[in-house]
C-alpha cells in the first residue's frame, strides 16, 4: 500500500472541472487532474427524490496527507451544497510515477 490517493469528484460544468484542476495542480495539492471527456450521467436521491444530471467526472492524484487540503479547496471552488469527494487508496503503482507524485504534491504552494 503507498501513501497516495485517487480522489473523485463530479462537476456540474467542464469549466468548473477545470477551475478546480487548475487550483489543485497551481497549489500543489495534486499531482494530476483528468476531466473524463463526456458527460457522465449520474442518478442519484436527493431531497427525497430520484435525480439525473450530466455531470463531469474528475480525477485527482494526490497524497493522504494532503487529503484534508485538497477537500477544502474542492469545497471553496465547487457550485454544489453537497460535492462528491471521495478518496481511494493507490495500493501499487509504476516507481517513477509514484516518485512523481511525491515530489508534485510536496512543494509548498508560492
Amino acid at each position: 500500500m503507498t501513501d497516495k490517493i485517487v480522489v473523485l469528484v463530479t462537476c456540474g460544468s467542464v469549466k468548473e472541472a477545470r477551475r478546480i484542476a487548475r487550483a489543485l495542480v497551481e497549489g500543489h495539492l495534486a499531482a494530476c487532474v483528468n476531466i473524463v471527456p463526456g458527460p457522465v450521467e449520474s442518478i442519484y436521491r436527493w431531497k427525497g427524490r430520484v435525480e439525473s444530471a450530466k455531470e463531469r467526472l474528475v480525477v485527482i492524484k494526490t497524497s493522504r496527507r494532503r487529503f484534508a487540503a485538497v477537500e477544502q479547496e474542492i469545497r471553496r471552488l465547487h457550485s454544489y451544497q453537497v460535492p462528491e469527494i471521495m478518496a481511494l487508496p493507490i495500493a501499487h503503482g509504476s516507481r517513477d510515477y509514484l516518485a512523481w507524485m511525491s515530489a508534485s504534491v510536496s512543494r509548498s504552494k508560492k
